[in-house]
């Protein structure tokens, strides 16, 4: 265990310039540096990425960040490079060989490496980071562990393997939103069931809680217009289906004057959704139309209005997008508009989400005529393409025949009696999984029927005590419009300003290791 007698505050003034810490922050970071393994849950816009970015300053070997998200690590990286932090770097698909190849060769120069969890299995990578001393290892959105986490990811289960394999490091895992029963299922996963657990209040008390019933869609368009008409602040309206989100992104640039509007969803070029996201940083796009796909660990801070132009499939997720208004405490608003159908469209997601009993038989027919011929098992993408599934549904199925044994060093191992159980093992876990969704849309179609405090209730089963606000709490509790006059603070730049020349810099192309 490493002695560090620096003191904090000091070490959080020389290398990010702020005077005090956030809530939960200083003790996280104690509980590093005594080697200590950790659970942090803290509300979103707190600045969790402090709670490792500090001791990767100060603890000797390499700090690893797993990141579900390339747009995150590269914003992250840019921002502490510009805070004069050189030793960092993010691993991602933008990478060229070569530029991988550098980097992979001058691992030992890094103190902070951001690396996604699907990159962090190749065995390349590990053997590298195993010639170096792995001090810290960082989850972050880590409900992403969690079979009933809202954002479930099977590479993330593999981390358990991962961490033993680079020596047992310090844990450190993040989330802004996990109830009970997700941060149990993160430290079984992560096999430290022992890990210090550091719960804060997810409670953001400068963003007020709004609901509007409407009669239809179209309601809810004139009443988005009514709303960008009263307030010229930089918004999210978040959508459940692509096609609308680009929809209503064509309406609102035709019908709002000087306000400048895009759409962003996961079935965009990844070029262009950097572009997009940028652009919202640096406040010349006003309005963004879109999915889920847009916001986790975007650090925007002067965010007024988050709206919900579809219901959200989990109280979590809603958690986690309204949450990114209001991040530098200055009040907010987070509106959900909804009408009788609503329910509609998310339990056609919710269907579409997992795969079903169909998928699952020609997985298992494909993979018996595959090891009577070939054995070694297919790409990934030929195997996508042939049984027409998508990413996520085969990365569900790879990792649960894996899991139970059917696949071995890529080749299929078929025995009849074990191929059997696990068959109806997996076609269990599809029912719990959708069970388990259709529940989760439960809970937030009753959240949308309250009648108390909005407050209250939205965060009653993540969080034991609540302070209701002194004022502009929520719709049930008296929010008056004429009454909340928004700040709106914009960073002035150029709107002629070169896009190809920031979107280059912001890529780090062409960008190698610097000393200096």
């Amino acid at each position: 265990m490493q002695q560090h007698t620096l003191n904090l505050e000091e070490a959080l003034q020389q290398y990010f310039q702020y005077d005090a810490f956030r809530i939960g922050q200083k003790e996280i970071i104690q509980d590093i540096l005594a080697g200590k393994d950790v659970l942090g849950i803290l509300p979103t816009g707190s600045g969790k990425s402090i709670c490792y970015q500090l001791p990767a300053r100060i603890l000797k070997g390499v700090t690893i960040v797993v990141s579900p998200l390339i747009s995150l690590m590269i914003d992250q990286v840019k921002q502490l490079k510009a805070a004069n932090f050189k030793e960092v770097v993010a691993l991602n698909s933008f990478m060229t060989p070569r530029e991988r190849r550098n980097v992979f060769q001058n691992l030992i120069n890094y103190k902070l490496i951001y690396v996604s969890p699907e990159l962090l299995q190749q065995q390349e990578l590990i053997r590298k980071l195993k010639e170096i001393h792995v001090g810290l290892f960082v989850i972050d959105e880590a409900h992403c562990i969690s079979q009933w986490g809202h954002e479930f990811r099977p590479d993330y289960l593999k981390l358990s393997a991962t961490i033993k394999e680079l020596g047992n490091p310090t844990v450190l895992a993040l989330s802004a939103t996990a109830t009970p029963e997700v941060q149990s299922d993160i430290m079984n996963a992560l096999e430290k069931r022992q890990m210090i657990k550091r719960i804060y209040p997810m409670d953001r008390e400068n963003i007020a809680f709004i609901l509007e019933e409407v009669a239809n869609d179209q309601e809810k368009i004139d009443r988005l217009i009514s709303i960008f008409n009263m307030y010229q602040v930089p918004a999210l309206i978040y959508f459940t289906s692509r096609a609308t989100a680009e929809n209503i992104a064509s309406i609102l640039t035709q019908r709002l004057a000087n306000r400048e509007v895009a759409f962003y969803h996961g079935g965009m070029e990844q070029v262009d959704r950097i572009s997009i996201q940028q652009q919202f940083m640096n406040d010349q796009l006003d309005i963004i139309c879109c999915t889920s796909a847009f916001g986790m660990g975007i650090n925007k801070s002067n965010i007024r209005l988050i709206i919900h132009f579809h219901i959200p499939l989990q109280l979590e997720a809603y958690i986690q997008e309204v949450g990114r208004a209001g991040r530098d405490g200055k009040s907010s608003v987070g509106i959900l508009l909804f009408s009788p159908r609503d329910a509609i469209i998310p339990n056609h997601i919710i269907q579409n989400e997992l795969p079903d009993e169909t998928d699952l038989k020609n997985v298992f027919n494909y993979l018996y005529t595959i090891c009577h011929t070939e054995r070694e098992i297919p790409a990934d993408e030929q195997i996508q393409e042939h049984l027409q599934l998508n990413e996520i549904h085969w990365k569900f199925f790879k990792y649960q025949i894996e899991k139970h044994g059917m696949i071995n060093n890529n080749y299929i191992i078929y025995h009849e009696n074990n191929w059997k159980i696990a068959y109806h093992s997996i076609e269990q876990v599809i029912k719990e999984r959708m069970q388990y969704k259709e529940d989760k849309l439960h809970e937030v179609l009753s959240w949308v029927q309250c009648e108390s405090c909005l407050r209250k209730d939205l965060y009653q089963s993540f969080q034991s005590t609540f302070r209701k606000p002194m004022e502009q709490c929520c719709s049930n509790c008296g929010f008056l419009w004429n009454e909340w006059h928004p700040e709106n603070t914009k960073k002035i730049i150029e709107r002629h300003e070169d896009w190809r020349e920031r979107l280059k810099d912001l890529l780090l192309v062409g960008e190698t290791y610097e000393t200096s």
